[in-house]
């Protein structure tokens, strides 16, 4: 299994979706147990390991994990809509992150004992 070194969001603070996305990325650090380190603007580091349009540009914010070995692997860069509010949902973005973990066979610790 891979170890998660850090979360790291890269934002802008003028974003609508900013606030969204460091509620999630400070979830993700608590739940991995890692660093959240969150980068302003950096789109050198978006267009490099993130999402791109059909024009090649990444946008902003995007969610990204560091492994062991700095792999660098995004998590969320389209968080999903709730279809009845048509606003961000946080639990079915937080499921999208779980499964990109498992894909990319990244070790979760266990928070909790089950219910």
């Amino acid at each position: 299994m891979a170890k998660a070194q850090r979360v790291i969001l890269d934002t802008a603070a003028y974003q609508p979706q900013h606030k969204f996305f460091m509620e999630i990325a400070r979830w993700l650090s608590t739940l991995l147990n890692v660093e959240l380190k969150v980068i302003e603007e950096d789109y050198v580091f978006a267009n490099q390991y993130g999402d791109k349009d059909e024009f090649g540009f990444a946008w902003l914010p995007q969610l990204f994990i560091e492994l062991e070995g700095g792999i660098i692997i995004p998590v969320l860069t389209k968080p999903p809509f709730n279809p009845q509010t048509l606003e961000l949902d946080q639990e079915l973005s937080k499921k999208e992150i779980i499964s990109k973990l498992k894909q990319n066979n990244v070790d979760i610790p266990l928070t909790s004992s089950p219910p």
